[in-house]
């Protein structure tokens, strides 16, 4: 029996539907990973972990000057241009070397007072020396799956996921048995070395075909354009999880370090069923983006987009809120305190990714103004509320989440 045209052809669900298998797998090992560093480092293991992996996602911008969806989308749209080419990979060369030298300096030199602002004590200086030698290969490694998205290889991009992942979970068990939470953090830095290695083993031949190294130079062609997508990637990338660093450091601060554990646990339950979502985009929606000029063909691209995988990840998402117990004593147990952030957290995650498939129509097209403003006032308002809500939580009379708007009015709790 035949599958329905719009089944067999339609490359969303083919690329979501590979995806998924990618991804299942990884949330099964994800499940056991979570489960057994809930039960060996507890709510303030997590919430460290948490802090490590925003530090890594800022350096994935900052060791590139943020050209990640830069490459993407030139990629998509010269990939038969050979020199052109050339001339897109000096200038992200020129970007990379910079990006990864400062950034390198600044984690080495800042080593003891970053140490100091995100854990609170001297005792973590080595991992930021560590990241500092480690940076480059987060750079490169970020550059070369640019161009794994660029030409929408999304059989390769599943194969490299997978088998990035089952080797950096290898690194994470080893560490945690081997030295506990400092042994986790490193293996957490060294992924990208992991990562670089098997994109080399599984793309290299093919990367050859696109890049010809024996061409680049020291140019900077491309520098003004390749700029707006920096400035995109610091409000969108670098921004975005410096705010979740701080916002976990005021819940330690203000609340206690178990809340922070919780409210990491919930963002990475989140991350985990949003990969299906930014796979797609960056393997599909952005580089088909980048290829339309059309007012009519992007509004029927975007319906198409929406009709495809809203309604599934709307299902998904009830089915997460149903099941949302059992998740918190499979993945996290005793975490019982995070249960009511499941509501907020999916309600919030449905939101941004309707607004995520317009926002790469911002990025596809360079359109930097709208991209900009738009960030920056959700992100702004993410933060400031954030700080509100969190000090007001703190003089709550009752159980209800809406008693700090009360307070922010009155001054005073209505529920009694």
């Amino acid at each position: 029996m035949k599958l329905p045209k719009f089944l067999s052809g339609n490359i969303v669900l083919k690329i979501t539907s590979l995806n998924a298998v990618v991804i299942t797998i990884r949330l099964i090992v994800s499940v056991f990973i979570q489960r057994l560093l809930a039960i060996t480092v507890g709510e303030a293991g997590i919430a460290s972990i948490g802090q490590i992996r925003n530090l890594m996602a800022m350096l994935t911008s900052t060791s590139t000057l943020g050209t990640f969806n830069g490459v993407i989308k030139y990629v998509a749209e010269f990939k038969k241009d050979k020199p052109e080419l050339s001339k897109i990979f000096s200038t992200v060369t020129v970007f990379l070397i910079f990006g990864s030298l400062i950034s390198a300096a600044i984690l080495f030199l800042g080593a003891r007072y970053f140490s100091t602002y995100l854990f609170g004590s001297q005792e973590h200086v080595y991992i930021f020396q560590l990241l500092a030698v480690i940076v480059p290969f987060i750079a490169v490694n970020r550059v070369i799956g640019g161009v794994v998205s660029g030409i929408s290889d999304y059989k390769r991009y599943a194969k490299i996921e997978l088998i990035s992942y089952l080797l950096a979970t290898v690194a994470v068990v080893i560490g945690l048995y081997g030295w506990d939470i400092k042994g986790v953090v490193i293996a957490i830095a060294i992924t990208p070395v992991i990562q670089l290695l098997v994109l080399a083993f599984v793309f290299g031949k093919t990367l050859k075909s696109y890049v010809r190294f024996s061409s680049l130079s020291l140019n900077l062609n491309y520098k003004n354009k390749l700029l707006a997508f920096t400035l995109m990637s610091f409000v969108s990338t670098f921004l975005l999880n410096y705010i979740e660093l701080d916002i976990r450091t005021l819940v330690t601060e203000e609340i206690n370090i178990n809340e922070a554990g919780y409210w990491t646990a919930i963002t990475f339950i989140s991350k985990n069923y949003m990969v299906f979502a930014t796979g797609l985009f960056t393997l599909y929606v952005l580089p088909k983006f980048a290829s339309i000029h059309n007012k009519n063909e992007f509004k029927t691209e975007v319906f198409n987009i929406y009709k495809t995988i809203l309604p599934l990840f709307a299902l998904g998402m009830i089915l997460v809120y149903i099941l949302r117990n059992y998740i918190i004593q499979i993945i996290y147990p005793d975490f019982t305190g995070m249960e009511p952030l499941f509501k907020w957290q999916l309600l919030g995650d449905f939101i941004r990714l309707c607004a995520l498939v317009l926002a790469h129509q911002f990025l596809a097209k360079r359109l930097v103004k709208s991209f900009v403003i738009t960030e920056i006032i959700s992100l702004g308002l993410f933060f400031i509320l954030s700080k509100v809500f969190i000090q007001l939580w703190n003089r709550r009379y009752c159980n209800c989440p809406f008693c700090a708007i009360c307070y922010i009015l009155y001054n005073r709790c209505f529920c009694n």
